[in-house]
């Protein structure tokens, strides 16, 4: 039975059996509402002919959706206890990114932060109560010093983002990646003299869940696209190879991502920092596939306005990015020889060159995807060094 008012104290690092909680699921469902409206907006944009204007526009609209979603799950690996008060706060968190998402469509279209900044503003001062109260529950005069620079450091910048309401158009994207630094630092200068206990079984776990909400929201745009293009205009030949092809690459993308046991690494902050940071490419270039499928399901029924290239390329590029950015934070690390170590990159340029295969491009995508998984799964029986991952690691890095 949970219990009004625990102390929250720092969790083991060394817990046996750390899962996510019910609470946590709750919290990353909610999530899927803004990365649907940001995706959503990102097919407007695209389809519409303002392509760089919109993928310029998501990645900002995703950066602040991934990171409050991330700043929420490292605290909660260090110092979840699941008390009535906790539970209200991470109520209140989740208020914030519905109101964020709220406030997608107009940061896109009419470049008006004001709602998404008024959402993010709900979650971070929330977040930032919850470190002021692990530092008063604090066991160290190190550790309450931690908690305050988190809750000091997650105000401060929040002060900064008030700036992109007021700045001039031209000015917005760097006057963003001057906040986003700061963002990124304040982990670093908090975590400096003490580390937070996050838990690294959890913390692969919760990331885990993410990129399979990422890729379900893939699979689940490309429906409804699929589902409107045969509706309104009868063009279910038309459909039918961008709709494989997509659901090979999402499928693939799955494997890839979840054959290697990330949690194995995580051990310092260092590569912990890392490797969270890093995930904000593979996040955004999962659910980038997606809104690139509904964006070759709208071109190839004259809804979208673009070439077949274009259209091709919004699938295959986050496709291949994904790839990418997968083999460089872990893959790699578990993989023996030159053989594998190239298969990611090599498939990556493959289906970056599918994008000239005109209106098959994405089936032909999907294809060197699923050869991708063939020739990994061939390749590790034939090296019994990597046959379990969870053994030593000396042959793979």
């Amino acid at each position: 039975m949970t219990q009004p008012f625990l102390p929250l104290t720092a969790r083991s690092r060394e817990e046996s059996h750390r899962t996510a909680t019910p609470l946590e699921l709750f919290f990353d469902l909610c999530f899927v509402v803004a990365v649907a409206q940001a995706g959503a907006a990102l097919v407007h944009a695209v389809a519409e002919g303002h392509a760089g204007e919109g993928v310029v526009s998501y990645a900002m609209v995703f950066f602040a959706i991934w990171w409050a979603w991330m700043n929420f799950s490292w605290f909660a690996s260090a110092y979840d206890n699941d008390d009535v008060l906790y539970r209200v706060v991470s109520f209140v968190q989740i208020t914030g990114v519905l109101i964020l998402a709220a406030g997608v469509s107009r940061a896109f279209e009419e470049h008006d932060f004001l709602v998404v900044y008024l959402g993010y503003l709900v979650m971070r001062v929330a977040l930032a109560s919850q470190w002021l109260r692990a530092a008063h529950h604090a066991g160290s005069a190190e550790e309450r010093t931690m908690c305050r620079r988190y809750a000091g450091g997650v105000l401060a910048v929040q002060l900064g983002w008030l700036v992109l309401l007021f700045v001039p158009d031209g000015a917005v994207p760097w006057v963003f990646l001057a906040l986003v630094a700061a963002e990124l630092a304040v982990p670093v200068y908090a975590e400096k003299d003490a580390a937070s206990t996050w838990h690294p079984h959890h913390i692969a776990e919760r990331y885990g869940l993410f990129t399979i909400i990422v890729l379900g929201e893939s699979v689940a745009a490309a429906t409804v696209a699929v589902k409107s293009g045969v509706a309104e205009h009868d063009a279910l030949n038309e459909l039918l190879p961008i709709a494989a092809g997509g659901l090979l690459i999402v499928f693939a993308a799955w494997w890839i991502y979840f054959v290697v046991p990330a949690h194995d690494r995580l051990r310092d902050n260092r590569r912990g920092f890392l490797w969270g940071y890093g995930h904000f490419v593979i996040f955004m270039s999962a659910a980038a596939v997606g809104a690139g499928l509904e964006i070759a399901v709208e071109q190839a029924v004259g809804k979208a306005h673009i070439s077949t290239l274009a259209a091709s390329a919004s699938v295959t590029i986050p496709a291949a990015v994904f790839l990418l950015s997968v083999w460089l934070l872990h893959a790699r690390y578990f993989k023996v020889g030159i053989a594998q170590q190239a298969v990611l990159p090599v498939s990556a340029l493959a289906i970056l060159m599918c994008s000239f295969a005109g209106r098959w491009a994405v089936f032909a995508a999907g294809l060197v995807a699923a050869a991708t998984v063939a020739v990994g799964v061939t390749l590790t029986a034939r090296n019994p060094a990597t046959r379990n991952p969870a053994a030593g690691t000396a042959g793979r890095s």
